[in-house]
């Protein structure tokens, strides 16, 4: 074979090899474009932060204030046609230009395909598309690709929380932006609904504080004194009162664990979509008399009808703990993940017996 040939193949081979570089590029970024700010390994694929910024004796409010205001943002939202109509606060997830928000802030802009802007502590706008939300757990995850130089918050532990302990809530209270307040964890584990019917309601395991809360907190992190996000703001009480047309504050806020953040964030990151465990039977969830959750129907080809479960039992229990009525069945259920054996204890005709359930899954 002629001593040029070798010369020409080798040109051939790097022509081919860039080319073919080029082109998958092209599919991939094409592939990128169907699913922004999607990412195949979750939370594990993108660059968040544990550690926690301040020593642990700090009990400083300002020190807190400052790591903290550059990691949360203002975000506006269309809601009814009306831009800039939904208004709440999130936190930045990762160095890739994700951000944490509640799902109630902007469901109505992303079912009519809406503008959503996130507004750093600068003041700089930067427009938004919604990777993926959970009316369930009330979140939802942004793609923001021009906040990438944002620092992200420091992802902290709600289970190690106990009552009393100084917490701090920040965000854009009443369009208010940059705003910090402050108080204690008031209670644990409180079952509480961000949803207005029983139908589409979001119940969650709250975090109780009375660090003050208001309209526009919502997707706002509530932070420990080491400037740690243990909880997204979600939800108020009220009397009724109002301020500025809207309901106030009456020191009773609530917070969606750090750890179903995670958990949340992770599958809208692989997939787009979170999912959330089942047992295939619908409760009362008017009821308040403290003896346990009825059925009030059970759907066929479900876990809880494989298990046993029948109309008129009552659960008293979840893995052996107390389960005062249907809120509490659902929030106790969905703390556990979609595959998960868990034991039901239920009274029925007097008696008391315990079933196991391999929970089921669905989307939303």
């Amino acid at each position: 074979m002629p001593g040029w040939i070798w010369p020409v193949v080798c040109v051939l081979a790097l022509v081919v090899g860039v080319a073919g570089g080029a082109i998958g590029g092209l599919v991939y970024e094409q592939v990128r474009d169907d699913t922004p700010g999607t990412v195949s390994d979750g939370l594990a694929g993108v660059d968040t932060v544990s550690e926690a910024p301040l020593p642990a004796g700090n009990g400083s409010i300002a020190a807190v204030a400052a790591r903290l205001l550059p990691s949360t943002v203002q975000i506006s939202a269309e809601y009814q046609g009306q831009e800039g109509g939904a208004t709440g606060s999130g936190f930045v997830l990762d160095r890739q230009g994700h951000i944490v928000t509640n799902n109630h802030v902007v469901q109505d802009a992303d079912q009519d395909k809406g503008p959503i802007n996130v507004v750093d502590e600068d003041g700089n706008s930067y427009p938004a598309t919604v990777v993926g939300r959970s009316s369930v757990y009330d979140l939802a995850v942004l793609y923001v690709p021009k906040a990438k130089g944002l620092e992200p918050a420091a992802l902290g532990s709600s289970q190690a929380l106990r009552v009393g302990e100084s917490v701090v809530a920040i965000g854009s209270p009443l369009g208010l932006s940059s705003t910090v307040t402050a108080g204690i964890v008031s209670a644990l584990h409180r079952p509480v609904t961000t949803g207005s019917t029983g139908d589409d309601s979001s119940y969650i395991n709250a975090v109780q504080t009375d660090a003050a809360i208001n309209p526009g907190n919502s997707g706002g992190p509530l932070v420990n004194l080491r400037g740690q996000v243990v909880g997204v703001n979600s939800a108020i009480a009220t009397t009724g009162g109002t301020v500025g047309g809207e309901s106030g504050n009456i020191g009773v806020g609530f917070a969606i664990p750090i750890e179903q953040v995670r958990i949340t964030a992770d599958q809208i990151l692989r997939t787009g979509e979170a999912r959330y465990p089942v047992i295939g039977a619908k409760v009362k969830t008017g009821q308040t008399s403290g003896d346990g959750a009825e059925i009030d129907s059970v759907m066929p080809d479900t876990p809880a009808e494989k298990g046993g479960l029948e109309k008129g039992d009552v659960i008293v229990a979840v893995d052996g703990e107390k389960v005062s009525d249907g809120i509490a069945l659902i929030v106790a259920i969905r703390a556990h993940q979609p595959g998960e054996t868990v034991d039901f204890t239920i009274e029925r005709d007097g008696k008391e017996e315990t079933v196991s359930l391999i929970l089921g899954a669905e989307t939303g």
